[in-house]
């Protein structure tokens, strides 16, 4: 097949990505079951998923999304707005809102999708003069939704609630309508913001608050529903994904009953979008079904992270502010992130190195992801590789 007219251009940012040892590719593996993947024919532990309770392969969830493509078939069709909503979808909706503690929830496709789409919806009924603060390190698709809106963040120092009262103090007189937005686990750096701080100074404010659950549903917070359940009801908008501990696939949006009323008639990305398939949601359904009776594994999950943090710290590894299951091992330079995670691949150990853009130029690390299917003797593995990388000099 004949080259792209256009592909020099391509070329051109790939050399330069290149240069900047920012360039990336993706990889075949294979997986074999949580915690485990197999490349090249060698099974590797994997210490990257965001398989954080290992219900992706549970047979639970696999025996509903199956029992669901055989009663509804495999494709949703078309969006709900055209098709309707099928029966088993609103039900979902009524448990996450129960679940979550709110009045109203409405699925979406993905988590990048929701807050891409629903921030834009938000801005047009908070109007142009819409004063917008934004924590720095917020995923790029709130970024990317704040973009879409055309409207200017006011970013605030990553979970500083000090630096953003600042801020909302000196902007008191000035007109428009409050929001922020922020995320109460941080995917890259594992730390979490006090909800339960953050929504008292909201209110203080009268601003809107908008809250990323992506990486704490399923994991932290009442019943593992997050930690937006901390808010005291203050929380006025909580966004989560199925993908993650969850086990799944698609994201929500929980809040009142008007405002995802709005949303259904404003929001494109609900507009505009075909429904999820029946095997996603059997899959959900499922993971609902099991998360309140996953206390032990949480426990778990949490003792296993704060071991893991004491023995990096024990090798001389900055963990920054990681307080959940998600450990990064800060490292700065992109080369030699990148030869760490060779190094631990070589060992058998899959750790992915995270470079810019999605961390600030600097604080490239590996990204440890723990799994309550880790065993003890899986983190003393990782622990090993990581020693012997380091005597090597990677």
């Amino acid at each position: 097949m004949a080259a792209g007219s256009f592909d020099a251009l391509f070329e051109d940012g790939l050399r330069e990505a290149e240069r900047l040892h920012l360039r990336r590719s993706v990889r075949v593996f294979e997986r074999i079951a949580p915690g485990r993947s197999l490349h090249g024919g060698r099974e590797l532990l994997n210490f990257c998923s965001n398989d954080y309770l290992g219900l992706s392969r549970h047979p639970a969830l696999a025996a509903m999304a199956c029992e669901r493509v055989r009663l509804d078939g495999t494709g949703a069709t078309a969006s709900r707005l055209v098709c309707g909503a099928d029966p088993f979808c609103a039900g979902i909706e009524t448990r996450l809102a129960r679940a979550k503690g709110t009045q109203a929830a409405l699925l979406f496709s993905s988590g990048w999708q929701a807050n891409a789409a629903v921030l834009p919806a938000l801005l047009r009924a908070f109007g142009p003069s819409a004063q917008v603060y934004v924590d720095r390190l917020v995923h790029a698709s709130l970024h990317q939704g704040c973009r879409a809106a055309g409207i200017r963040e006011i970013r605030f120092r990553h979970n500083d609630l000090d630096h953003l009262e600042t801020l909302l103090r000196a902007r008191a007189g000035r007109p428009g309508r409050r929001i922020i937005v922020t995320e109460s686990v941080f995917s890259m750096d594992g730390d979490r913001c006090d909800v339960a701080a953050l929504a008292g100074l909201a209110q203080r404010h009268g601003a809107f608050l908008y809250l990323d659950e992506a990486h704490a549903t399923g994991v932290l917070g009442p019943d593992g529903m997050g930690l937006s359940g901390l808010g005291g009801g203050r929380v006025d908008l909580a966004m989560g994904t199925f993908s993650k501990a969850l086990g799944g696939f698609g994201a929500y949006v929980a809040g009142s009953r008007a405002l995802c009323d709005y949303l259904i008639n404003a929001c494109s990305g609900f507009v505009h979008t075909t429904a999820l398939p029946p095997a996603v949601l059997g899959a959900i359904d499922a993971a609902l079904d099991l998360i309140p009776g996953m206390r032990a594994e949480r426990e778990a999950l949490a003792a296993g992270a704060d071991a893991l943090r004491g023995a990096l710290h024990a090798l001389g590894l900055d963990t920054g502010a990681s307080s959940t299951q998600i450990v990064p091992v800060l490292v700065g330079d992109e080369r030699r992130a990148l030869a760490l995670s060779q190094a631990l691949e070589a060992h058998g150990v899959l750790v992915t190195a995270i470079r810019p853009p999605t961390v600030p130029r600097g604080t490239s690390r590996l990204r440890i992801a723990l799994s309550a299917a880790h065993t003890r003797a899986d983190v003393d593995r990782l622990l090993d590789a990581l020693s012997r990388a380091l005597e090597t000099g990677a």
